[in-house]
């Protein structure tokens, strides 16, 4: 099992999913070439979680313009993922790929199933075109996550990769000043 997933590649896979009313099969290939926002959560039908997808959903335009896809995983089935968007105003509004992980296949590779109750933690992994986790965080269940802070940490590994002689300070945001490290900046930050 693998503990630290900077630089992984992500396994390759294939799964069902639904967007904008209609199902279909997401594949490793498919999402090569941009970025990738693996957003995991515990459950359609749930309480935080629609917070989060409507989140995401009210920022997926920003998302789109700096060459990034966003896919919510769960455990439940691409009809699961129909039934809520129907359901709910919050959800009906999501455009992203809703990804069907019923057999946990991403959950485990990623190491975010709960095993004992069948559920994903909420992770998100940051995904390079290249398909190598480039960031990741993961929270318990009831901790709800920032689709603010999920887009600035993917704009700041898109610079980084970019620009790999400078890095990015606490809070950074696009056009902010970075920082060239060099032994001339050691104990002066």
């Amino acid at each position: 099992m693998t503990t630290n997933f900077i630089d992984s590649e992500i396994i390759d896979f294939k799964v069902n999913a639904y967007q904008n009313g209609e199902f279909s099969e997401i594949s490793k290939q498919d999402t090569l070439g941009k970025w990738g926002i693996y957003f995991f959560y515990p459950a359609d039908f749930s309480f935080v979680c629609p917070t989060e997808l409507g989140d995401l959903a009210d920022h997926y335009t920003d998302f789109q313009k700096v060459n990034a896809e966003i896919y919510s995983v769960s455990e439940d089935s691409e009809f699961v993922h129909k039934a809520w968007a129907e359901a709910t105003d919050t959800i009906a509004k999501v455009r992203y790929p809703m990804l069907a992980d019923p057999a946990g296949k991403l959950a485990r590779f990623f190491n975010v199933l709960d095993e004992e109750s069948g559920l994903a933690f909420r992770a998100v992994f940051i995904v390079d075109p290249e398909g190598k986790i480039q960031s990741y965080t993961i929270n318990n269940m009831g901790i709800g996550r920032n689709a603010e802070e999920i887009l600035r940490t993917l704009e700041a590994a898109q610079f980084v990769a970019e620009h790999g002689d400078r890095v990015c300070p606490a809070n950074w945001h696009p056009g902010e000043d970075t920082i060239t490290p060099s032994l001339d900046l050691v104990g002066k930050l």
